[in-house]
C-alpha cells in the first residue's frame, strides 16, 4: 500500500485536456488511467453526436460506472435498453453484455469510471475500429 501512495500524485485536468481519441461521431478523452491510479481505475469522458451508434454489444472484465453529463444516453445492459438523462448513472459489472448510443437530437456526454484500471490500453484497437465505422443511425 505504501508503494502505491508513493507512485500516485494529485492531478488537476482542465476541460478538453487528457488523451483524446477521435472516432468520427464519437470522441473519448481519458482523464486518468493506470499510470495516475496505480492500476486501480481509469476515468474518461465520452461524447456522441446526435443519432450515433455505439460500439455494439460487448463485454469485458472491468466494471463500468457511467454518469451522464449532457443529453440522453441510451444504454443496453444485457437485453434491456434504458434512456438515461443528465445526472443519471448506470452501473455495469464486469462480464455484463452492454452497449451505448445517442438516439437523440442533441450531443450526449458521459463520464466513465472503469475498475480496475487498464481499459485505456484497449483504446489503441478500439479507436481505429470505431473511427473507420459508419456510426450514423
Amino acid at each position: 500500500m505504501e508503494e502505491a501512495r508513493a507512485v500516485r500524485k494529485p492531478i488537476v485536468i482542465a476541460p478538453e485536456q487528457g488523451r483524446v481519441y477521435a472516432m468520427g461521431q464519437m470522441r473519448a478523452i481519458f482523464k486518468a488511467d493506470s499510470d495516475e491510479s496505480a492500476g486501480r481505475y481509469s476515468v474518461s469522458e465520452w461524447w456522441l453526436e446526435p443519432r450515433t451508434r455505439g460500439p455494439g454489444v460487448h463485454e469485458h472484465p472491468e466494471d463500468h460506472v457511467f454518469y451522464v453529463i449532457a443529453g440522453t444516453l441510451s444504454v443496453r445492459v444485457n437485453d434491456a435498453w434504458s434512456h438515461v438523462s443528465k445526472g443519471g448513472y448506470v452501473v455495469i459489472p464486469g462480464g455484463t453484455p452492454h452497449d451505448f448510443e445517442n438516439q437523440g437530437s442533441v450531443p450526449s456526454g458521459f463520464i466513465v469510471f472503469n475498475s480496475p484500471g487498464g481499459f485505456e490500453a484497449k483504446m489503441t484497437n478500439i479507436a481505429p475500429a470505431l473511427a473507420s465505422a459508419d456510426l450514423r443511425m
